[in-house]
């Protein structure tokens, strides 16, 4: 019986300690892990995205009403 209860306290502390790390692990780089997605999002939407032509380029008609992007 004792070695079941020690089993259990070994994987527990295992699992203890994994979760630890990697919460520590997101803590320190959660700014990298930010700009990771920030910029994998705006890689799919930009292509997505029409030009806006310039005014001199005679299609100012086509010009889409700028809409804030939520960041």
């Amino acid at each position: 019986m004792q070695k079941i209860i020690n089993a259990l306290a070994v994987a527990s502390a295992v699992v203890s300690l994994t979760v630890v790390g990697t919460a520590g692990y997101v803590y320190v780089r959660k700014d990298a892990i930010i700009e990771s997605i920030k910029e994998k999002a705006m890689g799919s939407i930009m292509p997505a995205v029409p030009s806006i032509p310039s005014v001199g380029e005679g299609g100012a008609t086509d010009i889409i009403p700028s809409v804030p992007m939520p960041f």
